[in-house]
């Protein structure tokens, strides 16, 4: 499973449904969560069509709040973008899904930091953190996101954060089949994550030059 993936429909990315699909299929991913900007419509038409390639879509949506953004995975309906923190993330729970959360310390981008990880977990609203993410410019930053896991107790998730088709499945994991939220959570305990850090495509690139890692490897945070 890739946990963090966006098409066109986030606006920054150029990868069409259709490619993703077609892209999960070779690289032989059985289930994607669609994860794009503020919007789930795309993730939603893709669950039908995704039969016919053999794999399973997870609707999700990256939201961002005044203290950085988190996923919400298994949505029946967006989350706006303007909301406070805990507000987003409650109401990601009250349409059952599991709120993830992306890139925590990344400086590049809109990660929460320690901040916004203590305020969803003193809410109850913290379910995962993402240790894993193929776009950091450092192996250290996706460690400190395992570290926190581990120090909350939550599990860990991993996606490729893949804005192009090229980087689908950079980064995945290895876990149970689930059907549900809670199903999901329960897989992470005993998953493992396979991957590389893999940057955007020159048209997503930082015009700051960046070191990235390119050996295949496991990781076990």
């Amino acid at each position: 499973m890739d946990c963090h993936l966006h098409t066109v429909r986030s606006g920054d990315a150029a990868t069409t449904p259709g490619q993703m699909l077609r892209c999960a299929r070779s690289a032989k991913l059985d289930v994607i969560a669609v994860t794009d900007h503020h919007a789930v419509d795309a993730a939603k038409r893709m669950q039908d069509s995704a039969i016919e390639y053999g794999v399973r879509v997870v609707v999700g949506e990256e939201i961002r709040t005044p203290l950085g953004e988190i996923i919400g995975l298994f949505l029946q309906e967006r989350v706006p973008y303007v909301l406070p923190l805990a507000e987003a993330a409650a109401r990601v729970h009250d349409q059952g899904g599991a709120v993830y959360v992306p890139h925590p310390f990344d400086p590049n981008r809109s990660g929460l930091g320690r901040r916004g990880i203590d305020q969803l977990a003193d809410s109850g609203l913290l379910d995962v953190i993402e240790v894993y993410n193929a776009k950091m410019t450092d192996e250290v930053l996706n460690q400190l996101a395992a570290s926190a896991a581990a120090e909350f107790g939550v599990p860990g998730g991993a996606g490729s954060d893949a804005h192009d088709p090229e980087g689908i499945g950079a980064v995945f994991m290895e876990l149970d089949d689930f059907s549900d939220r809670d199903g999901f959570i329960r897989s992470l305990g005993d998953a493992t994550i396979q991957g590389h850090l893999y940057a955007h495509s020159k048209r997503f690139r930082s015009r700051k030059p960046t070191q990235f890692g390119s050996a295949r490897k496991q990781y076990t945070p």
